[in-house]
């Protein structure tokens, strides 16, 4: 192609979006379960407490 002389550059910004594209994912997917999740290792660490 004309317009992309150096394919290892397109190549890293390719893999850079996935990354950035993954990364948002996770943040959102956090986001959401946290909450849940925190109470759930509460929850957890207080029967072992009892224990």
């Amino acid at each position: 192609m004309l317009f992309f002389h150096n394919e290892k550059a397109q190549g890293l910004v390719e893999y850079t979006l996935i990354l950035v594209l993954i990364a948002l994912v996770v943040v959102v997917a956090l986001s959401l379960l946290g909450p849940n999740l925190g109470n759930t290792y509460s929850m957890i660490n207080n029967r072992l407490g009892d224990l």
